[in-house]
């Protein structure tokens, strides 16, 4: 498709006419209105009927949405090269989002519907519209304003506070000492430095294929901001690896960056691989992510009021939770999709049942979320979706967990599973309470987790980390390899449009 328009034909279960919803009052927020510069743009339109309320149900409508401007290859034609896609959140609000294939000068934005425009619709967009592979890093005071990056991360904080007297010149010496030449193979490490803008690392064990992730997150980083000079230890693996106690225990804490935390550790967090690659990949390599998973299913009361669980054998819960099932089928519906940790059981707590699309999960009102070998990284996809989460009380975490607070954004149950059949016939009798909690749970989404949120979590924890670090001066070993940005990556214009220096 060349030209940024769409029409959606949407699923819906109720028709709006102009004469309930108020065009004018029609809320749209969002980064892709800015100048962020996001893999793919995005923003929201929340429905506002006549007396000025939002609607919290699907309106059943579309809207015609036209994005122009003049291309770097085709000057003047009034096309804007990408695809665009809108979808219905089941809750009064439509998602839209586009991914540009090229530069796009000049573009205007144009919502209507019945022929009429949107809120302030048309808009004019800032700054010229760049693809993800361009390079054109704003500088770090810029960057945060222009992002409207949050200066309060919780987790950064607490994370970063246990190495605030740390000398990282002594410490990274022993780091290097053991992961050289302590049992190389059972690691999974990458030791990255980031200097005068380029990327190096250097990995340490077999089982490294997972840089692939930390490579795309700090060469995206690097063609939107100016990043300092840093360096850090990156855990490619799942369990967190500076820990406390234990026969791993390190001899004091390491500062290890790592994709989940845990009671146990000393490991600070960074987004999920997972999590960052949907942000970098959506309408491109992924069909998850956290806003595709937004779309509409099915309306609240026609979702199943039963409990809902597909994954692998991960963990021993996971097998309980088939017990439970099949004890209460009336109230769970839980299965295995495969068998690696408990093969040995699979005749008692199989058969394993085929995989089903994430997106059909929300056809139940409660999805469980247990953990797999750590924390279970699906957790911000059910947040995002319109079913309410019971998650399992766990000492592991993700980089937003201590942001969330449970009854409000979610309903715990106990590590062992023993009152979960209490929490959902609870859950049951309370329906507009959960149904509250779920709406909950996705604003806080919209308010963290969003790709652009994302982007900014990284920058901070990259900048408070180099201000902790700054007596160490980041040098190249010769033994580190230069990770490459894509090529043609500095062949964009990173020059302002004219009308917006006026």
């Amino acid at each position: 498709m060349n030209l940024l328009s769409l029409s959606v034909i949407l699923l819906l279960v109720s028709s709006a006419t102009l004469t309930d919803i108020d065009l004018k009052k029609t809320v749209i927020w969002g980064p892709g209105l800015g100048q962020v510069s996001l893999p793919v743009r995005y923003f929201f339109l929340q429905l506002v009927n006549k007396a000025g309320e939002n609607f919290t149900e699907s309106q059943g409508i579309e809207f015609d949405i036209e994005l122009t401007g003049e291309s770097k290859t085709s000057p003047g034609d009034g096309k804007c090269r990408g695809y665009l896609e809108q979808f219905d959140s089941g809750d009064g609000s439509i998602v839209v989002r586009f991914r540009i294939y090229q530069e796009c000068r000049r573009a205007i934005l144009s919502i209507q519907y019945e022929g009429q425009h949107v809120a302030e619709s048309p808009y004019s967009l800032p700054g010229t519209l760049l693809p993800e592979t361009c390079s054109c890093p704003l500088e770090m005071k810029e960057f945060l304003k222009v992002w409207k990056c949050s200066q309060n991360y919780p987790q950064i904080d607490f994370d970063l506070a246990e190495f605030s007297s740390l000398n990282y010149t002594r410490i990274r010496r022993k780091m290097l000492k053991k992961y050289s030449t302590d049992h190389p193979g059972s690691l999974a490490m990458c030791q990255y430095a980031v200097k005068s803008g380029e990327v190096f690392r250097k990995c340490f064990g077999k089982h490294v294929g997972f840089n692939m992730f930390m490579d795309a997150t700090l060469l995206s980083l690097g063609r939107k901001v100016k990043l300092p000079d840093f360096e850090v230890f990156v855990n490619l693996g799942d369990w967190p690896m500076s820990a406390k106690t234990g026969k791993s225990r390190t001899p004091e804490p390491w500062p290890i960056f790592s994709w989940c935390g845990s009671e146990d550790s000393y490991d600070i967090v960074m987004p999920t691989y997972d999590l960052t690659e949907s942000s970098l990949e959506a309408m491109n390599r992924v069909t998850l992510d956290i806003l595709s998973v937004q779309k509409s299913q099915r309306s609240w009361s026609e979702k199943i009021p039963m409990g809902f669980f597909r994954g692998r054998d991960a963990r021993r819960e996971r097998l309980r939770a088939v017990e439970l099932a099949r004890m209460h089928p009336d109230l769970l519906n839980v299965s295995m999709t495969n068998f690696f940790f408990f093969r040995d059981e699979q005749d008692k707590y199989g058969p394993k049942v085929p995989h089903v699309s994430f997106f059909e999960f929300f056809h139940h009102k409660y999805q469980i979320n247990i953990d797999g070998t750590v924390a279970s990284y699906r957790f911000p996809y059910l947040l995002a979706g319109d079913s309410v989460v019971l998650k399992q009380d766990s000492p592991y975490y993700e980089h937003f967990y201590y942001q969330l607070s449970p009854m409000v954004h979610y309903i715990p149950f106990k590590r062992d599973l023993s009152d979960l059949v209490d929490k959902i016939r609870w859950a049951r009798d309370h329906d507009e309470e959960v149904r509250e909690i779920s709406r909950k749970a996705r604003s806080f989404v919209r308010e963290h987790l969003l790709p652009s949120d994302i982007f900014c979590y990284y920058v901070l924890l990259f900048q408070r980390w180099s201000e902790l670090t700054h007596s160490y001066k980041v040098s190249i070993p010769k033994d580190m390899d230069r990770v490459t940005q894509p090529d043609g990556s500095a062949d964009c214009s990173c020059t302002k449009n004219p009308h917006d220096e006026l």
